[in-house]
């Protein structure tokens, strides 16, 4: 397709704002993509409603209809008059549900409410681990993910707070914990991508179940997720602090592996120095999300900030532009099951790939909140 350029064609710098960084970004997109070719084309996915979960930011922001808009022209593809929409059983399809909530608030037609009760229904009859834990996907049984927590957790604690159903906060807070327990190491602070009950898929340790290593994008959908989550949940919920700590001592853990050199992270983030480990950009945007929110939040002290700060120049200085203005991300990795070392760090790396340019309107909007306390 014809692209059209963006009204101003000039590189940014250091000097813009995160909130003209995170307009760029979201241009560059709206350019070079319909709402029904965004990629997975033709599907309603994670990749496109992080994205578009950041661009409901920029709107609430700035203001501006072409970005609420775009989202609408997406949404109304999956879901029908009546609010009928098909997924699958992977939390993953969940996560755009959040698009639905905002629709309905904003135009209040009852479809999107309707769409977004029909997601939520689905959670009465995930299936679960012996002990509770949601299976990341139909078809791995038994296993959890990181990832998980984002795809369903903000949708879930959203959808209570609207809609006045307490239990799910309680269902929320039931599966962060699980992770904990399952995947976090005690010693890095950080954790690891996945857990097996069954201990039968081909990564799982024998005795922990565990996956081997620490991946990025999984670290840092934990540390989102707790972020958001905390937006949300009642500050009386009894296990409210619960998380604050497991969130601080995230932050703890995300620092100790910043790469002093460049600022940005690993794509496995304790073994930088491995000569064939690199610097993965989806991740770094990620921990600075999360290291700001928490700073903020007065969960993490000033020099999660700073740390956040560093990383988010970092990754301004590895963007490049087009003649036309357009926005280029390098170093962004391509979805990703979990594995070894040997199959995180031979993934391909795209540039401009959505799941990077989405948590970099995440970090853009959030450092501009940063920037504004």
């Amino acid at each position: 397709m014809e692209l059209t350029a963006p009204p101003d064609r000039r590189k940014l710098t250091l000097n813009d704002s995160p909130l003209a960084w995170a307009r760029r970004a979201c241009d560059t997109v709206i350019a070079q993509y319909t709402p029904d070719a965004l990629p997975p084309a033709n599907r309603w996915h994670y990749h496109q409603g992080v994205f578009l979960q950041g661009m409901e930011k920029l709107w609430r922001v700035t203001g501006e209809s072409v970005y609420l808009q775009y989202i609408q022209d997406y949404v109304d593809l999956y879901i029908s008059p009546a609010g009928d929409i098909s997924v699958k059983a992977h939390l993953d399809d969940l996560m755009p549900g959040q698009l639905l909530l905002l629709l309905e608030q904003e135009t209040g037609e009852l479809k999107y409410r309707r769409a977004a009760a029909r997601l939520r229904e689905r959670l009465d009859n995930w299936q679960t681990t012996p002990d509770g834990g949601f299976w990341h996907k139909d078809i791995y049984p038994n296993q959890m993910w990181l990832d998980g927590i984002y795809m369903a957790g903000p949708f879930a604690v959203k959808y209570g707070l609207l809609y006045n159903e307490p239990g799910l906060f309680d269902l929320v807070v039931r599966q962060a914990l699980l992770m904990h327990k399952h995947m976090a190491d005690e010693r890095t602070g950080l954790l690891y991508h996945a857990w097996d009950h069954s201990r039968q898929a081909a990564w799982a340790d024998k005795v922990t179940g565990r996956s081997p290593e620490f991946w990025g994008r999984s670290v840092g959908w934990y540390g989102f997720a707790l972020a958001e989550i905390l937006d949300y949940l009642p500050g009386g919920h009894p296990q409210r602090n619960a998380l604050v700590r497991i969130l601080s001592r995230w932050t703890e853990g995300v620092r100790a592996y910043q790469d002093h050199s460049t600022g940005l992270w690993y794509q496995v983030v304790d073994k930088g120095d491995r000569p064939d480990n690199w610097l993965e950009l989806s991740c770094s945007t990620l921990f600075v999300f999360g290291l700001s929110k928490a700073s903020r939040a007065g969960i993490a002290d000033s020099s999660a900030a700073e740390a956040a700060l560093r990383g988010y120049e970092s990754v301004l200085k590895r963007i490049e532009f087009t003649e036309n203005g357009f926005m280029r991300i390098p170093d962004i990795c391509v979805g990703t099951s979990a594995g070894t070392y040997e199959y995180y760090v031979q993934r391909e790396r795209k540039t401009n790939d959505l799941h990077g340019i989405a948590t970099f309107v995440h970090m853009c909007m959030e450092m501009e909140l940063l920037a504004r306390s």
